[in-house]
């Protein structure tokens, strides 16, 4: 959410955010002096740390237990990132640390945060560098058009199928799942490649279903604002 907009429609809504233990987090940084842009910064350190695990697979020994740990630690890097995108705001609002730049430091680093983890899969084993930059690409473009419609006076759309939790949670899933599953579970399609290549079409896909769906509501909303 923009940290500098403590309006309740531009905010994600998130359930975790409520939580005590959440919410108490993120009062306990904002009172050590944590600033929510500095967390924002951090979502991208995950983020390339994710990418970087993801990515590394193609590196060593297919089912080996090196494998399997930097599958494993890709996704809690995604999770953190995600986890780190929720303090932000809390720390922003909540926390009554605002910043004039809080929306720059929230937007951009979630589109270099996108940008790391979705390519990152595409050179993991099984995945296509070329599916990686699909999915970063409408991603984007699903943000792009969130924020489009805010400016112009819409309601900032947050649904899917697949805003920016629920592509983070599907990569985050697929490589729990390589982690702990036999090697002789994966598959390779034969016109995408492998479980991540997959991942990634599922991804670019929903993404430009998202987007269509972001279109149609804000032009909706834009229509009849101005009847």
């Amino acid at each position: 959410m923009p940290q500098g907009d403590a309006g309740s429609d531009a905010r994600r809504p998130i359930a975790a955010r409520s939580l005590g233990a959440v919410r108490g987090f993120a009062a306990w940084l904002a009172e050590r002096g944590v600033s929510a842009n500095a967390v924002s910064t951090s979502s991208m350190v995950f983020a390339a740390t994710a990418g970087g695990m993801l990515a590394a697979t193609t590196k060593v020994q297919p089912g080996s237990f090196l494998e399997r740990g930097l599958w494993l630690l890709g996704a809690i890097a995604i999770e953190f990132r995600l986890i780190a995108n929720l303090l932000d705001g809390l720390i922003a609002v909540e926390g009554g640390k605002a910043s004039p730049l809080g929306g720059l430091f929230n937007e951009a680093p979630d589109r270099v945060s996108d940008a790391m983890i979705l390519i990152g899969l595409g050179y993991a084993v099984g995945g296509d560098p070329g599916l990686g930059l699909a999915a970063t690409a409408a991603a984007i473009l699903t943000a792009y058009l969130r924020e489009l419609g805010h400016r112009l006076g819409a309601s900032a759309r947050f649904d899917g199928p697949m805003a920016k939790p629920q592509r983070m949670h599907v990569c985050a899933g697929i490589a729990l799942v390589l982690a702990v599953t036999p090697t002789g579970w994966r598959f390779e399609t034969p016109l995408i490649g492998g479980i991540p290549a997959l991942t990634l079409a599922v991804i670019t896909l929903g993404s430009l279903v998202t987007a269509w769906r972001r279109t149609v509501f804000i032009a909706s909303e834009l229509e009849a604002s101005a009847a």
